[in-house]
């Protein structure tokens, strides 16, 4: 039977976490450009969620990174705004409720954090994960909020923690 832990990223995790992330983009022909694809920060996860108010987490199965999520304060936006970071899940990680009980972690991090919003930027194709922010009352917006640098990313939600 197989373990899947969800806990805290590792420095150990940096390159395994980016490859995961960067697969899934091509998988779903994100954009190189303009997404957490070209993010400079990919390659340094630990370190970059090692921040004030930010945590990353990744779910390990059987000893192999198959998806993780953070949360960190939105760039350039209101000091009580997070935003949700990097969520993705290889494909042998779906449909095994692990987005649910990731966003349970994350949302829980964030209000711990004393956020007061969760915002994020998704692909319009990513229905699937959509549905996911719906059921956590996520709401859409009209305009992107901060500074994410992610331009193609049109879809803007937002959730009152």
């Amino acid at each position: 039977m197989s373990t899947i832990i969800i806990r805290e990223i590792q420095k150990t995790d940096n390159v395994a976490i980016a490859k995961v992330i960067r697969e899934v983009l091509i998988e779903h022909n994100v954009p190189k450009v303009g997404t957490a694809y070209a993010d400079p920060s990919l390659d340094f996860m630990q370190e970059n969620y090692s921040a004030p108010k930010s945590a990353y987490f990744v779910v390990e199965k059987d000893g192999k990174i198959i998806g993780g999520a953070g949360v960190t304060q939105l760039e350039n936006g209101p000091k009580d705004v997070c935003e949700l970071q990097k969520m993705y899940f290889l494909s042998e990680a779906r449909g095994l409720g692990l987005g649910t009980k990731m966003m349970e972690k994350c949302l829980g991090k964030a209000k711990e954090f004393g956020y007061e919003k969760c915002y994020l930027e998704t692909m319009p194709y990513m229905e699937e994960a959509q549905k996911l922010y719906k059921k956590f009352d996520f709401d859409y917006l009209d305009a992107p909020m901060g500074n994410t640098g992610h331009t193609s990313c049109p879809v803007w939600m937002l959730k009152i923690l």
